[in-house]
Order: structure tokens, then C-alpha cells, then sequence
């Protein structure tokens, strides 16, 4: 191995909108299957969520959903309400030569969670 593997941002989805929360599904976040394309992200794959509106940050896991919908389940549920706008990130381990020159994929989305 050349050099250290360290963990950078890998891409996100910036200012997507809450459309759902379900305290009672066993967790997760829910995202539109064509944005998980997009963003380069994975099922089942650990990202960060930060809620713009309140502060709050978590981890937990993607999993598909529907055209436009962004839902929080489980305990995750209870940190976000039905509008709020959260940032969505996933990382990944990068040789540290390849690190300078890495740029994540950022996608920008409107308040119906529209690419822009």
C-alpha cells in the first residue's frame, strides 16, 4: 500500500426534504432510489444525516424508496419533522495520495427533493 487510507467525504444529498417519518419501521433512512443513483450511494450503506433545521446529526443506513420521498424511520424518526431540510452524506476510505485530488459528488436538491 502506498499510503494511509483515510475517510473523506464521498457524496451527498444537500437540502433534501423530510416527506415522512415512521417511528414504528425498525430504522433506517429511506431515500428515492434514482437520488441513491445519483449520489453514488448504496443500499443498505451507513451515512450521516444532518438536520439543517434543528441541529440534530445521526447515523444509520439507506435503503430505496419511491420517486421524491425522504423518510426517517425508527428512533431517527423522532429528530426530524415532515419539511425539514437534512444533508445526507456518505464517506468512504481513500488512499492518501488519491486524497488531494478527490472531489465528492454533491447533489443539490429543491423543496420537492428535485435535483436543481
Amino acid at each position: 500500500m502506498d499510503g494511509m487510507l483515510i475517510s473523506l467525504l464521498r457524496s451527498k444529498l444537500h437540502k433534501a426534504a423530510v416527506t415522512g417519518t415512521s417511528v414504528d419501521y425498525v430504522g433506517s433512512i429511506t431515500i428515492d432510489s434514482e437520488l441513491l443513483e445519483q449520489a453514488g450511494m448504496h443500499v443498505h450503506e451507513k451515512v450521516l444525516v444532518a438536520n439543517i433545521n434543528n441541529g440534530h446529526r445521526l447515523w444509520t443506513y439507506a435503503i430505496e424508496g419511491e420517486p421524491g420521498q425522504i423518510e426517517l424511520n425508527g428512533a431517527a424518526a423522532k429528530l426530524a419533522d415532515v419539511g425539514d431540510r437534512i444533508i445526507i452524506m456518505s464517506f468512504g476510505l481513500i488512499d492518501e495520495k488519491a486524497a488531494k485530488d478527490h472531489e465528492p459528488k454533491v447533489i443539490m436538491l429543491d423543496e420537492k427533493n428535485r435535483v436543481i
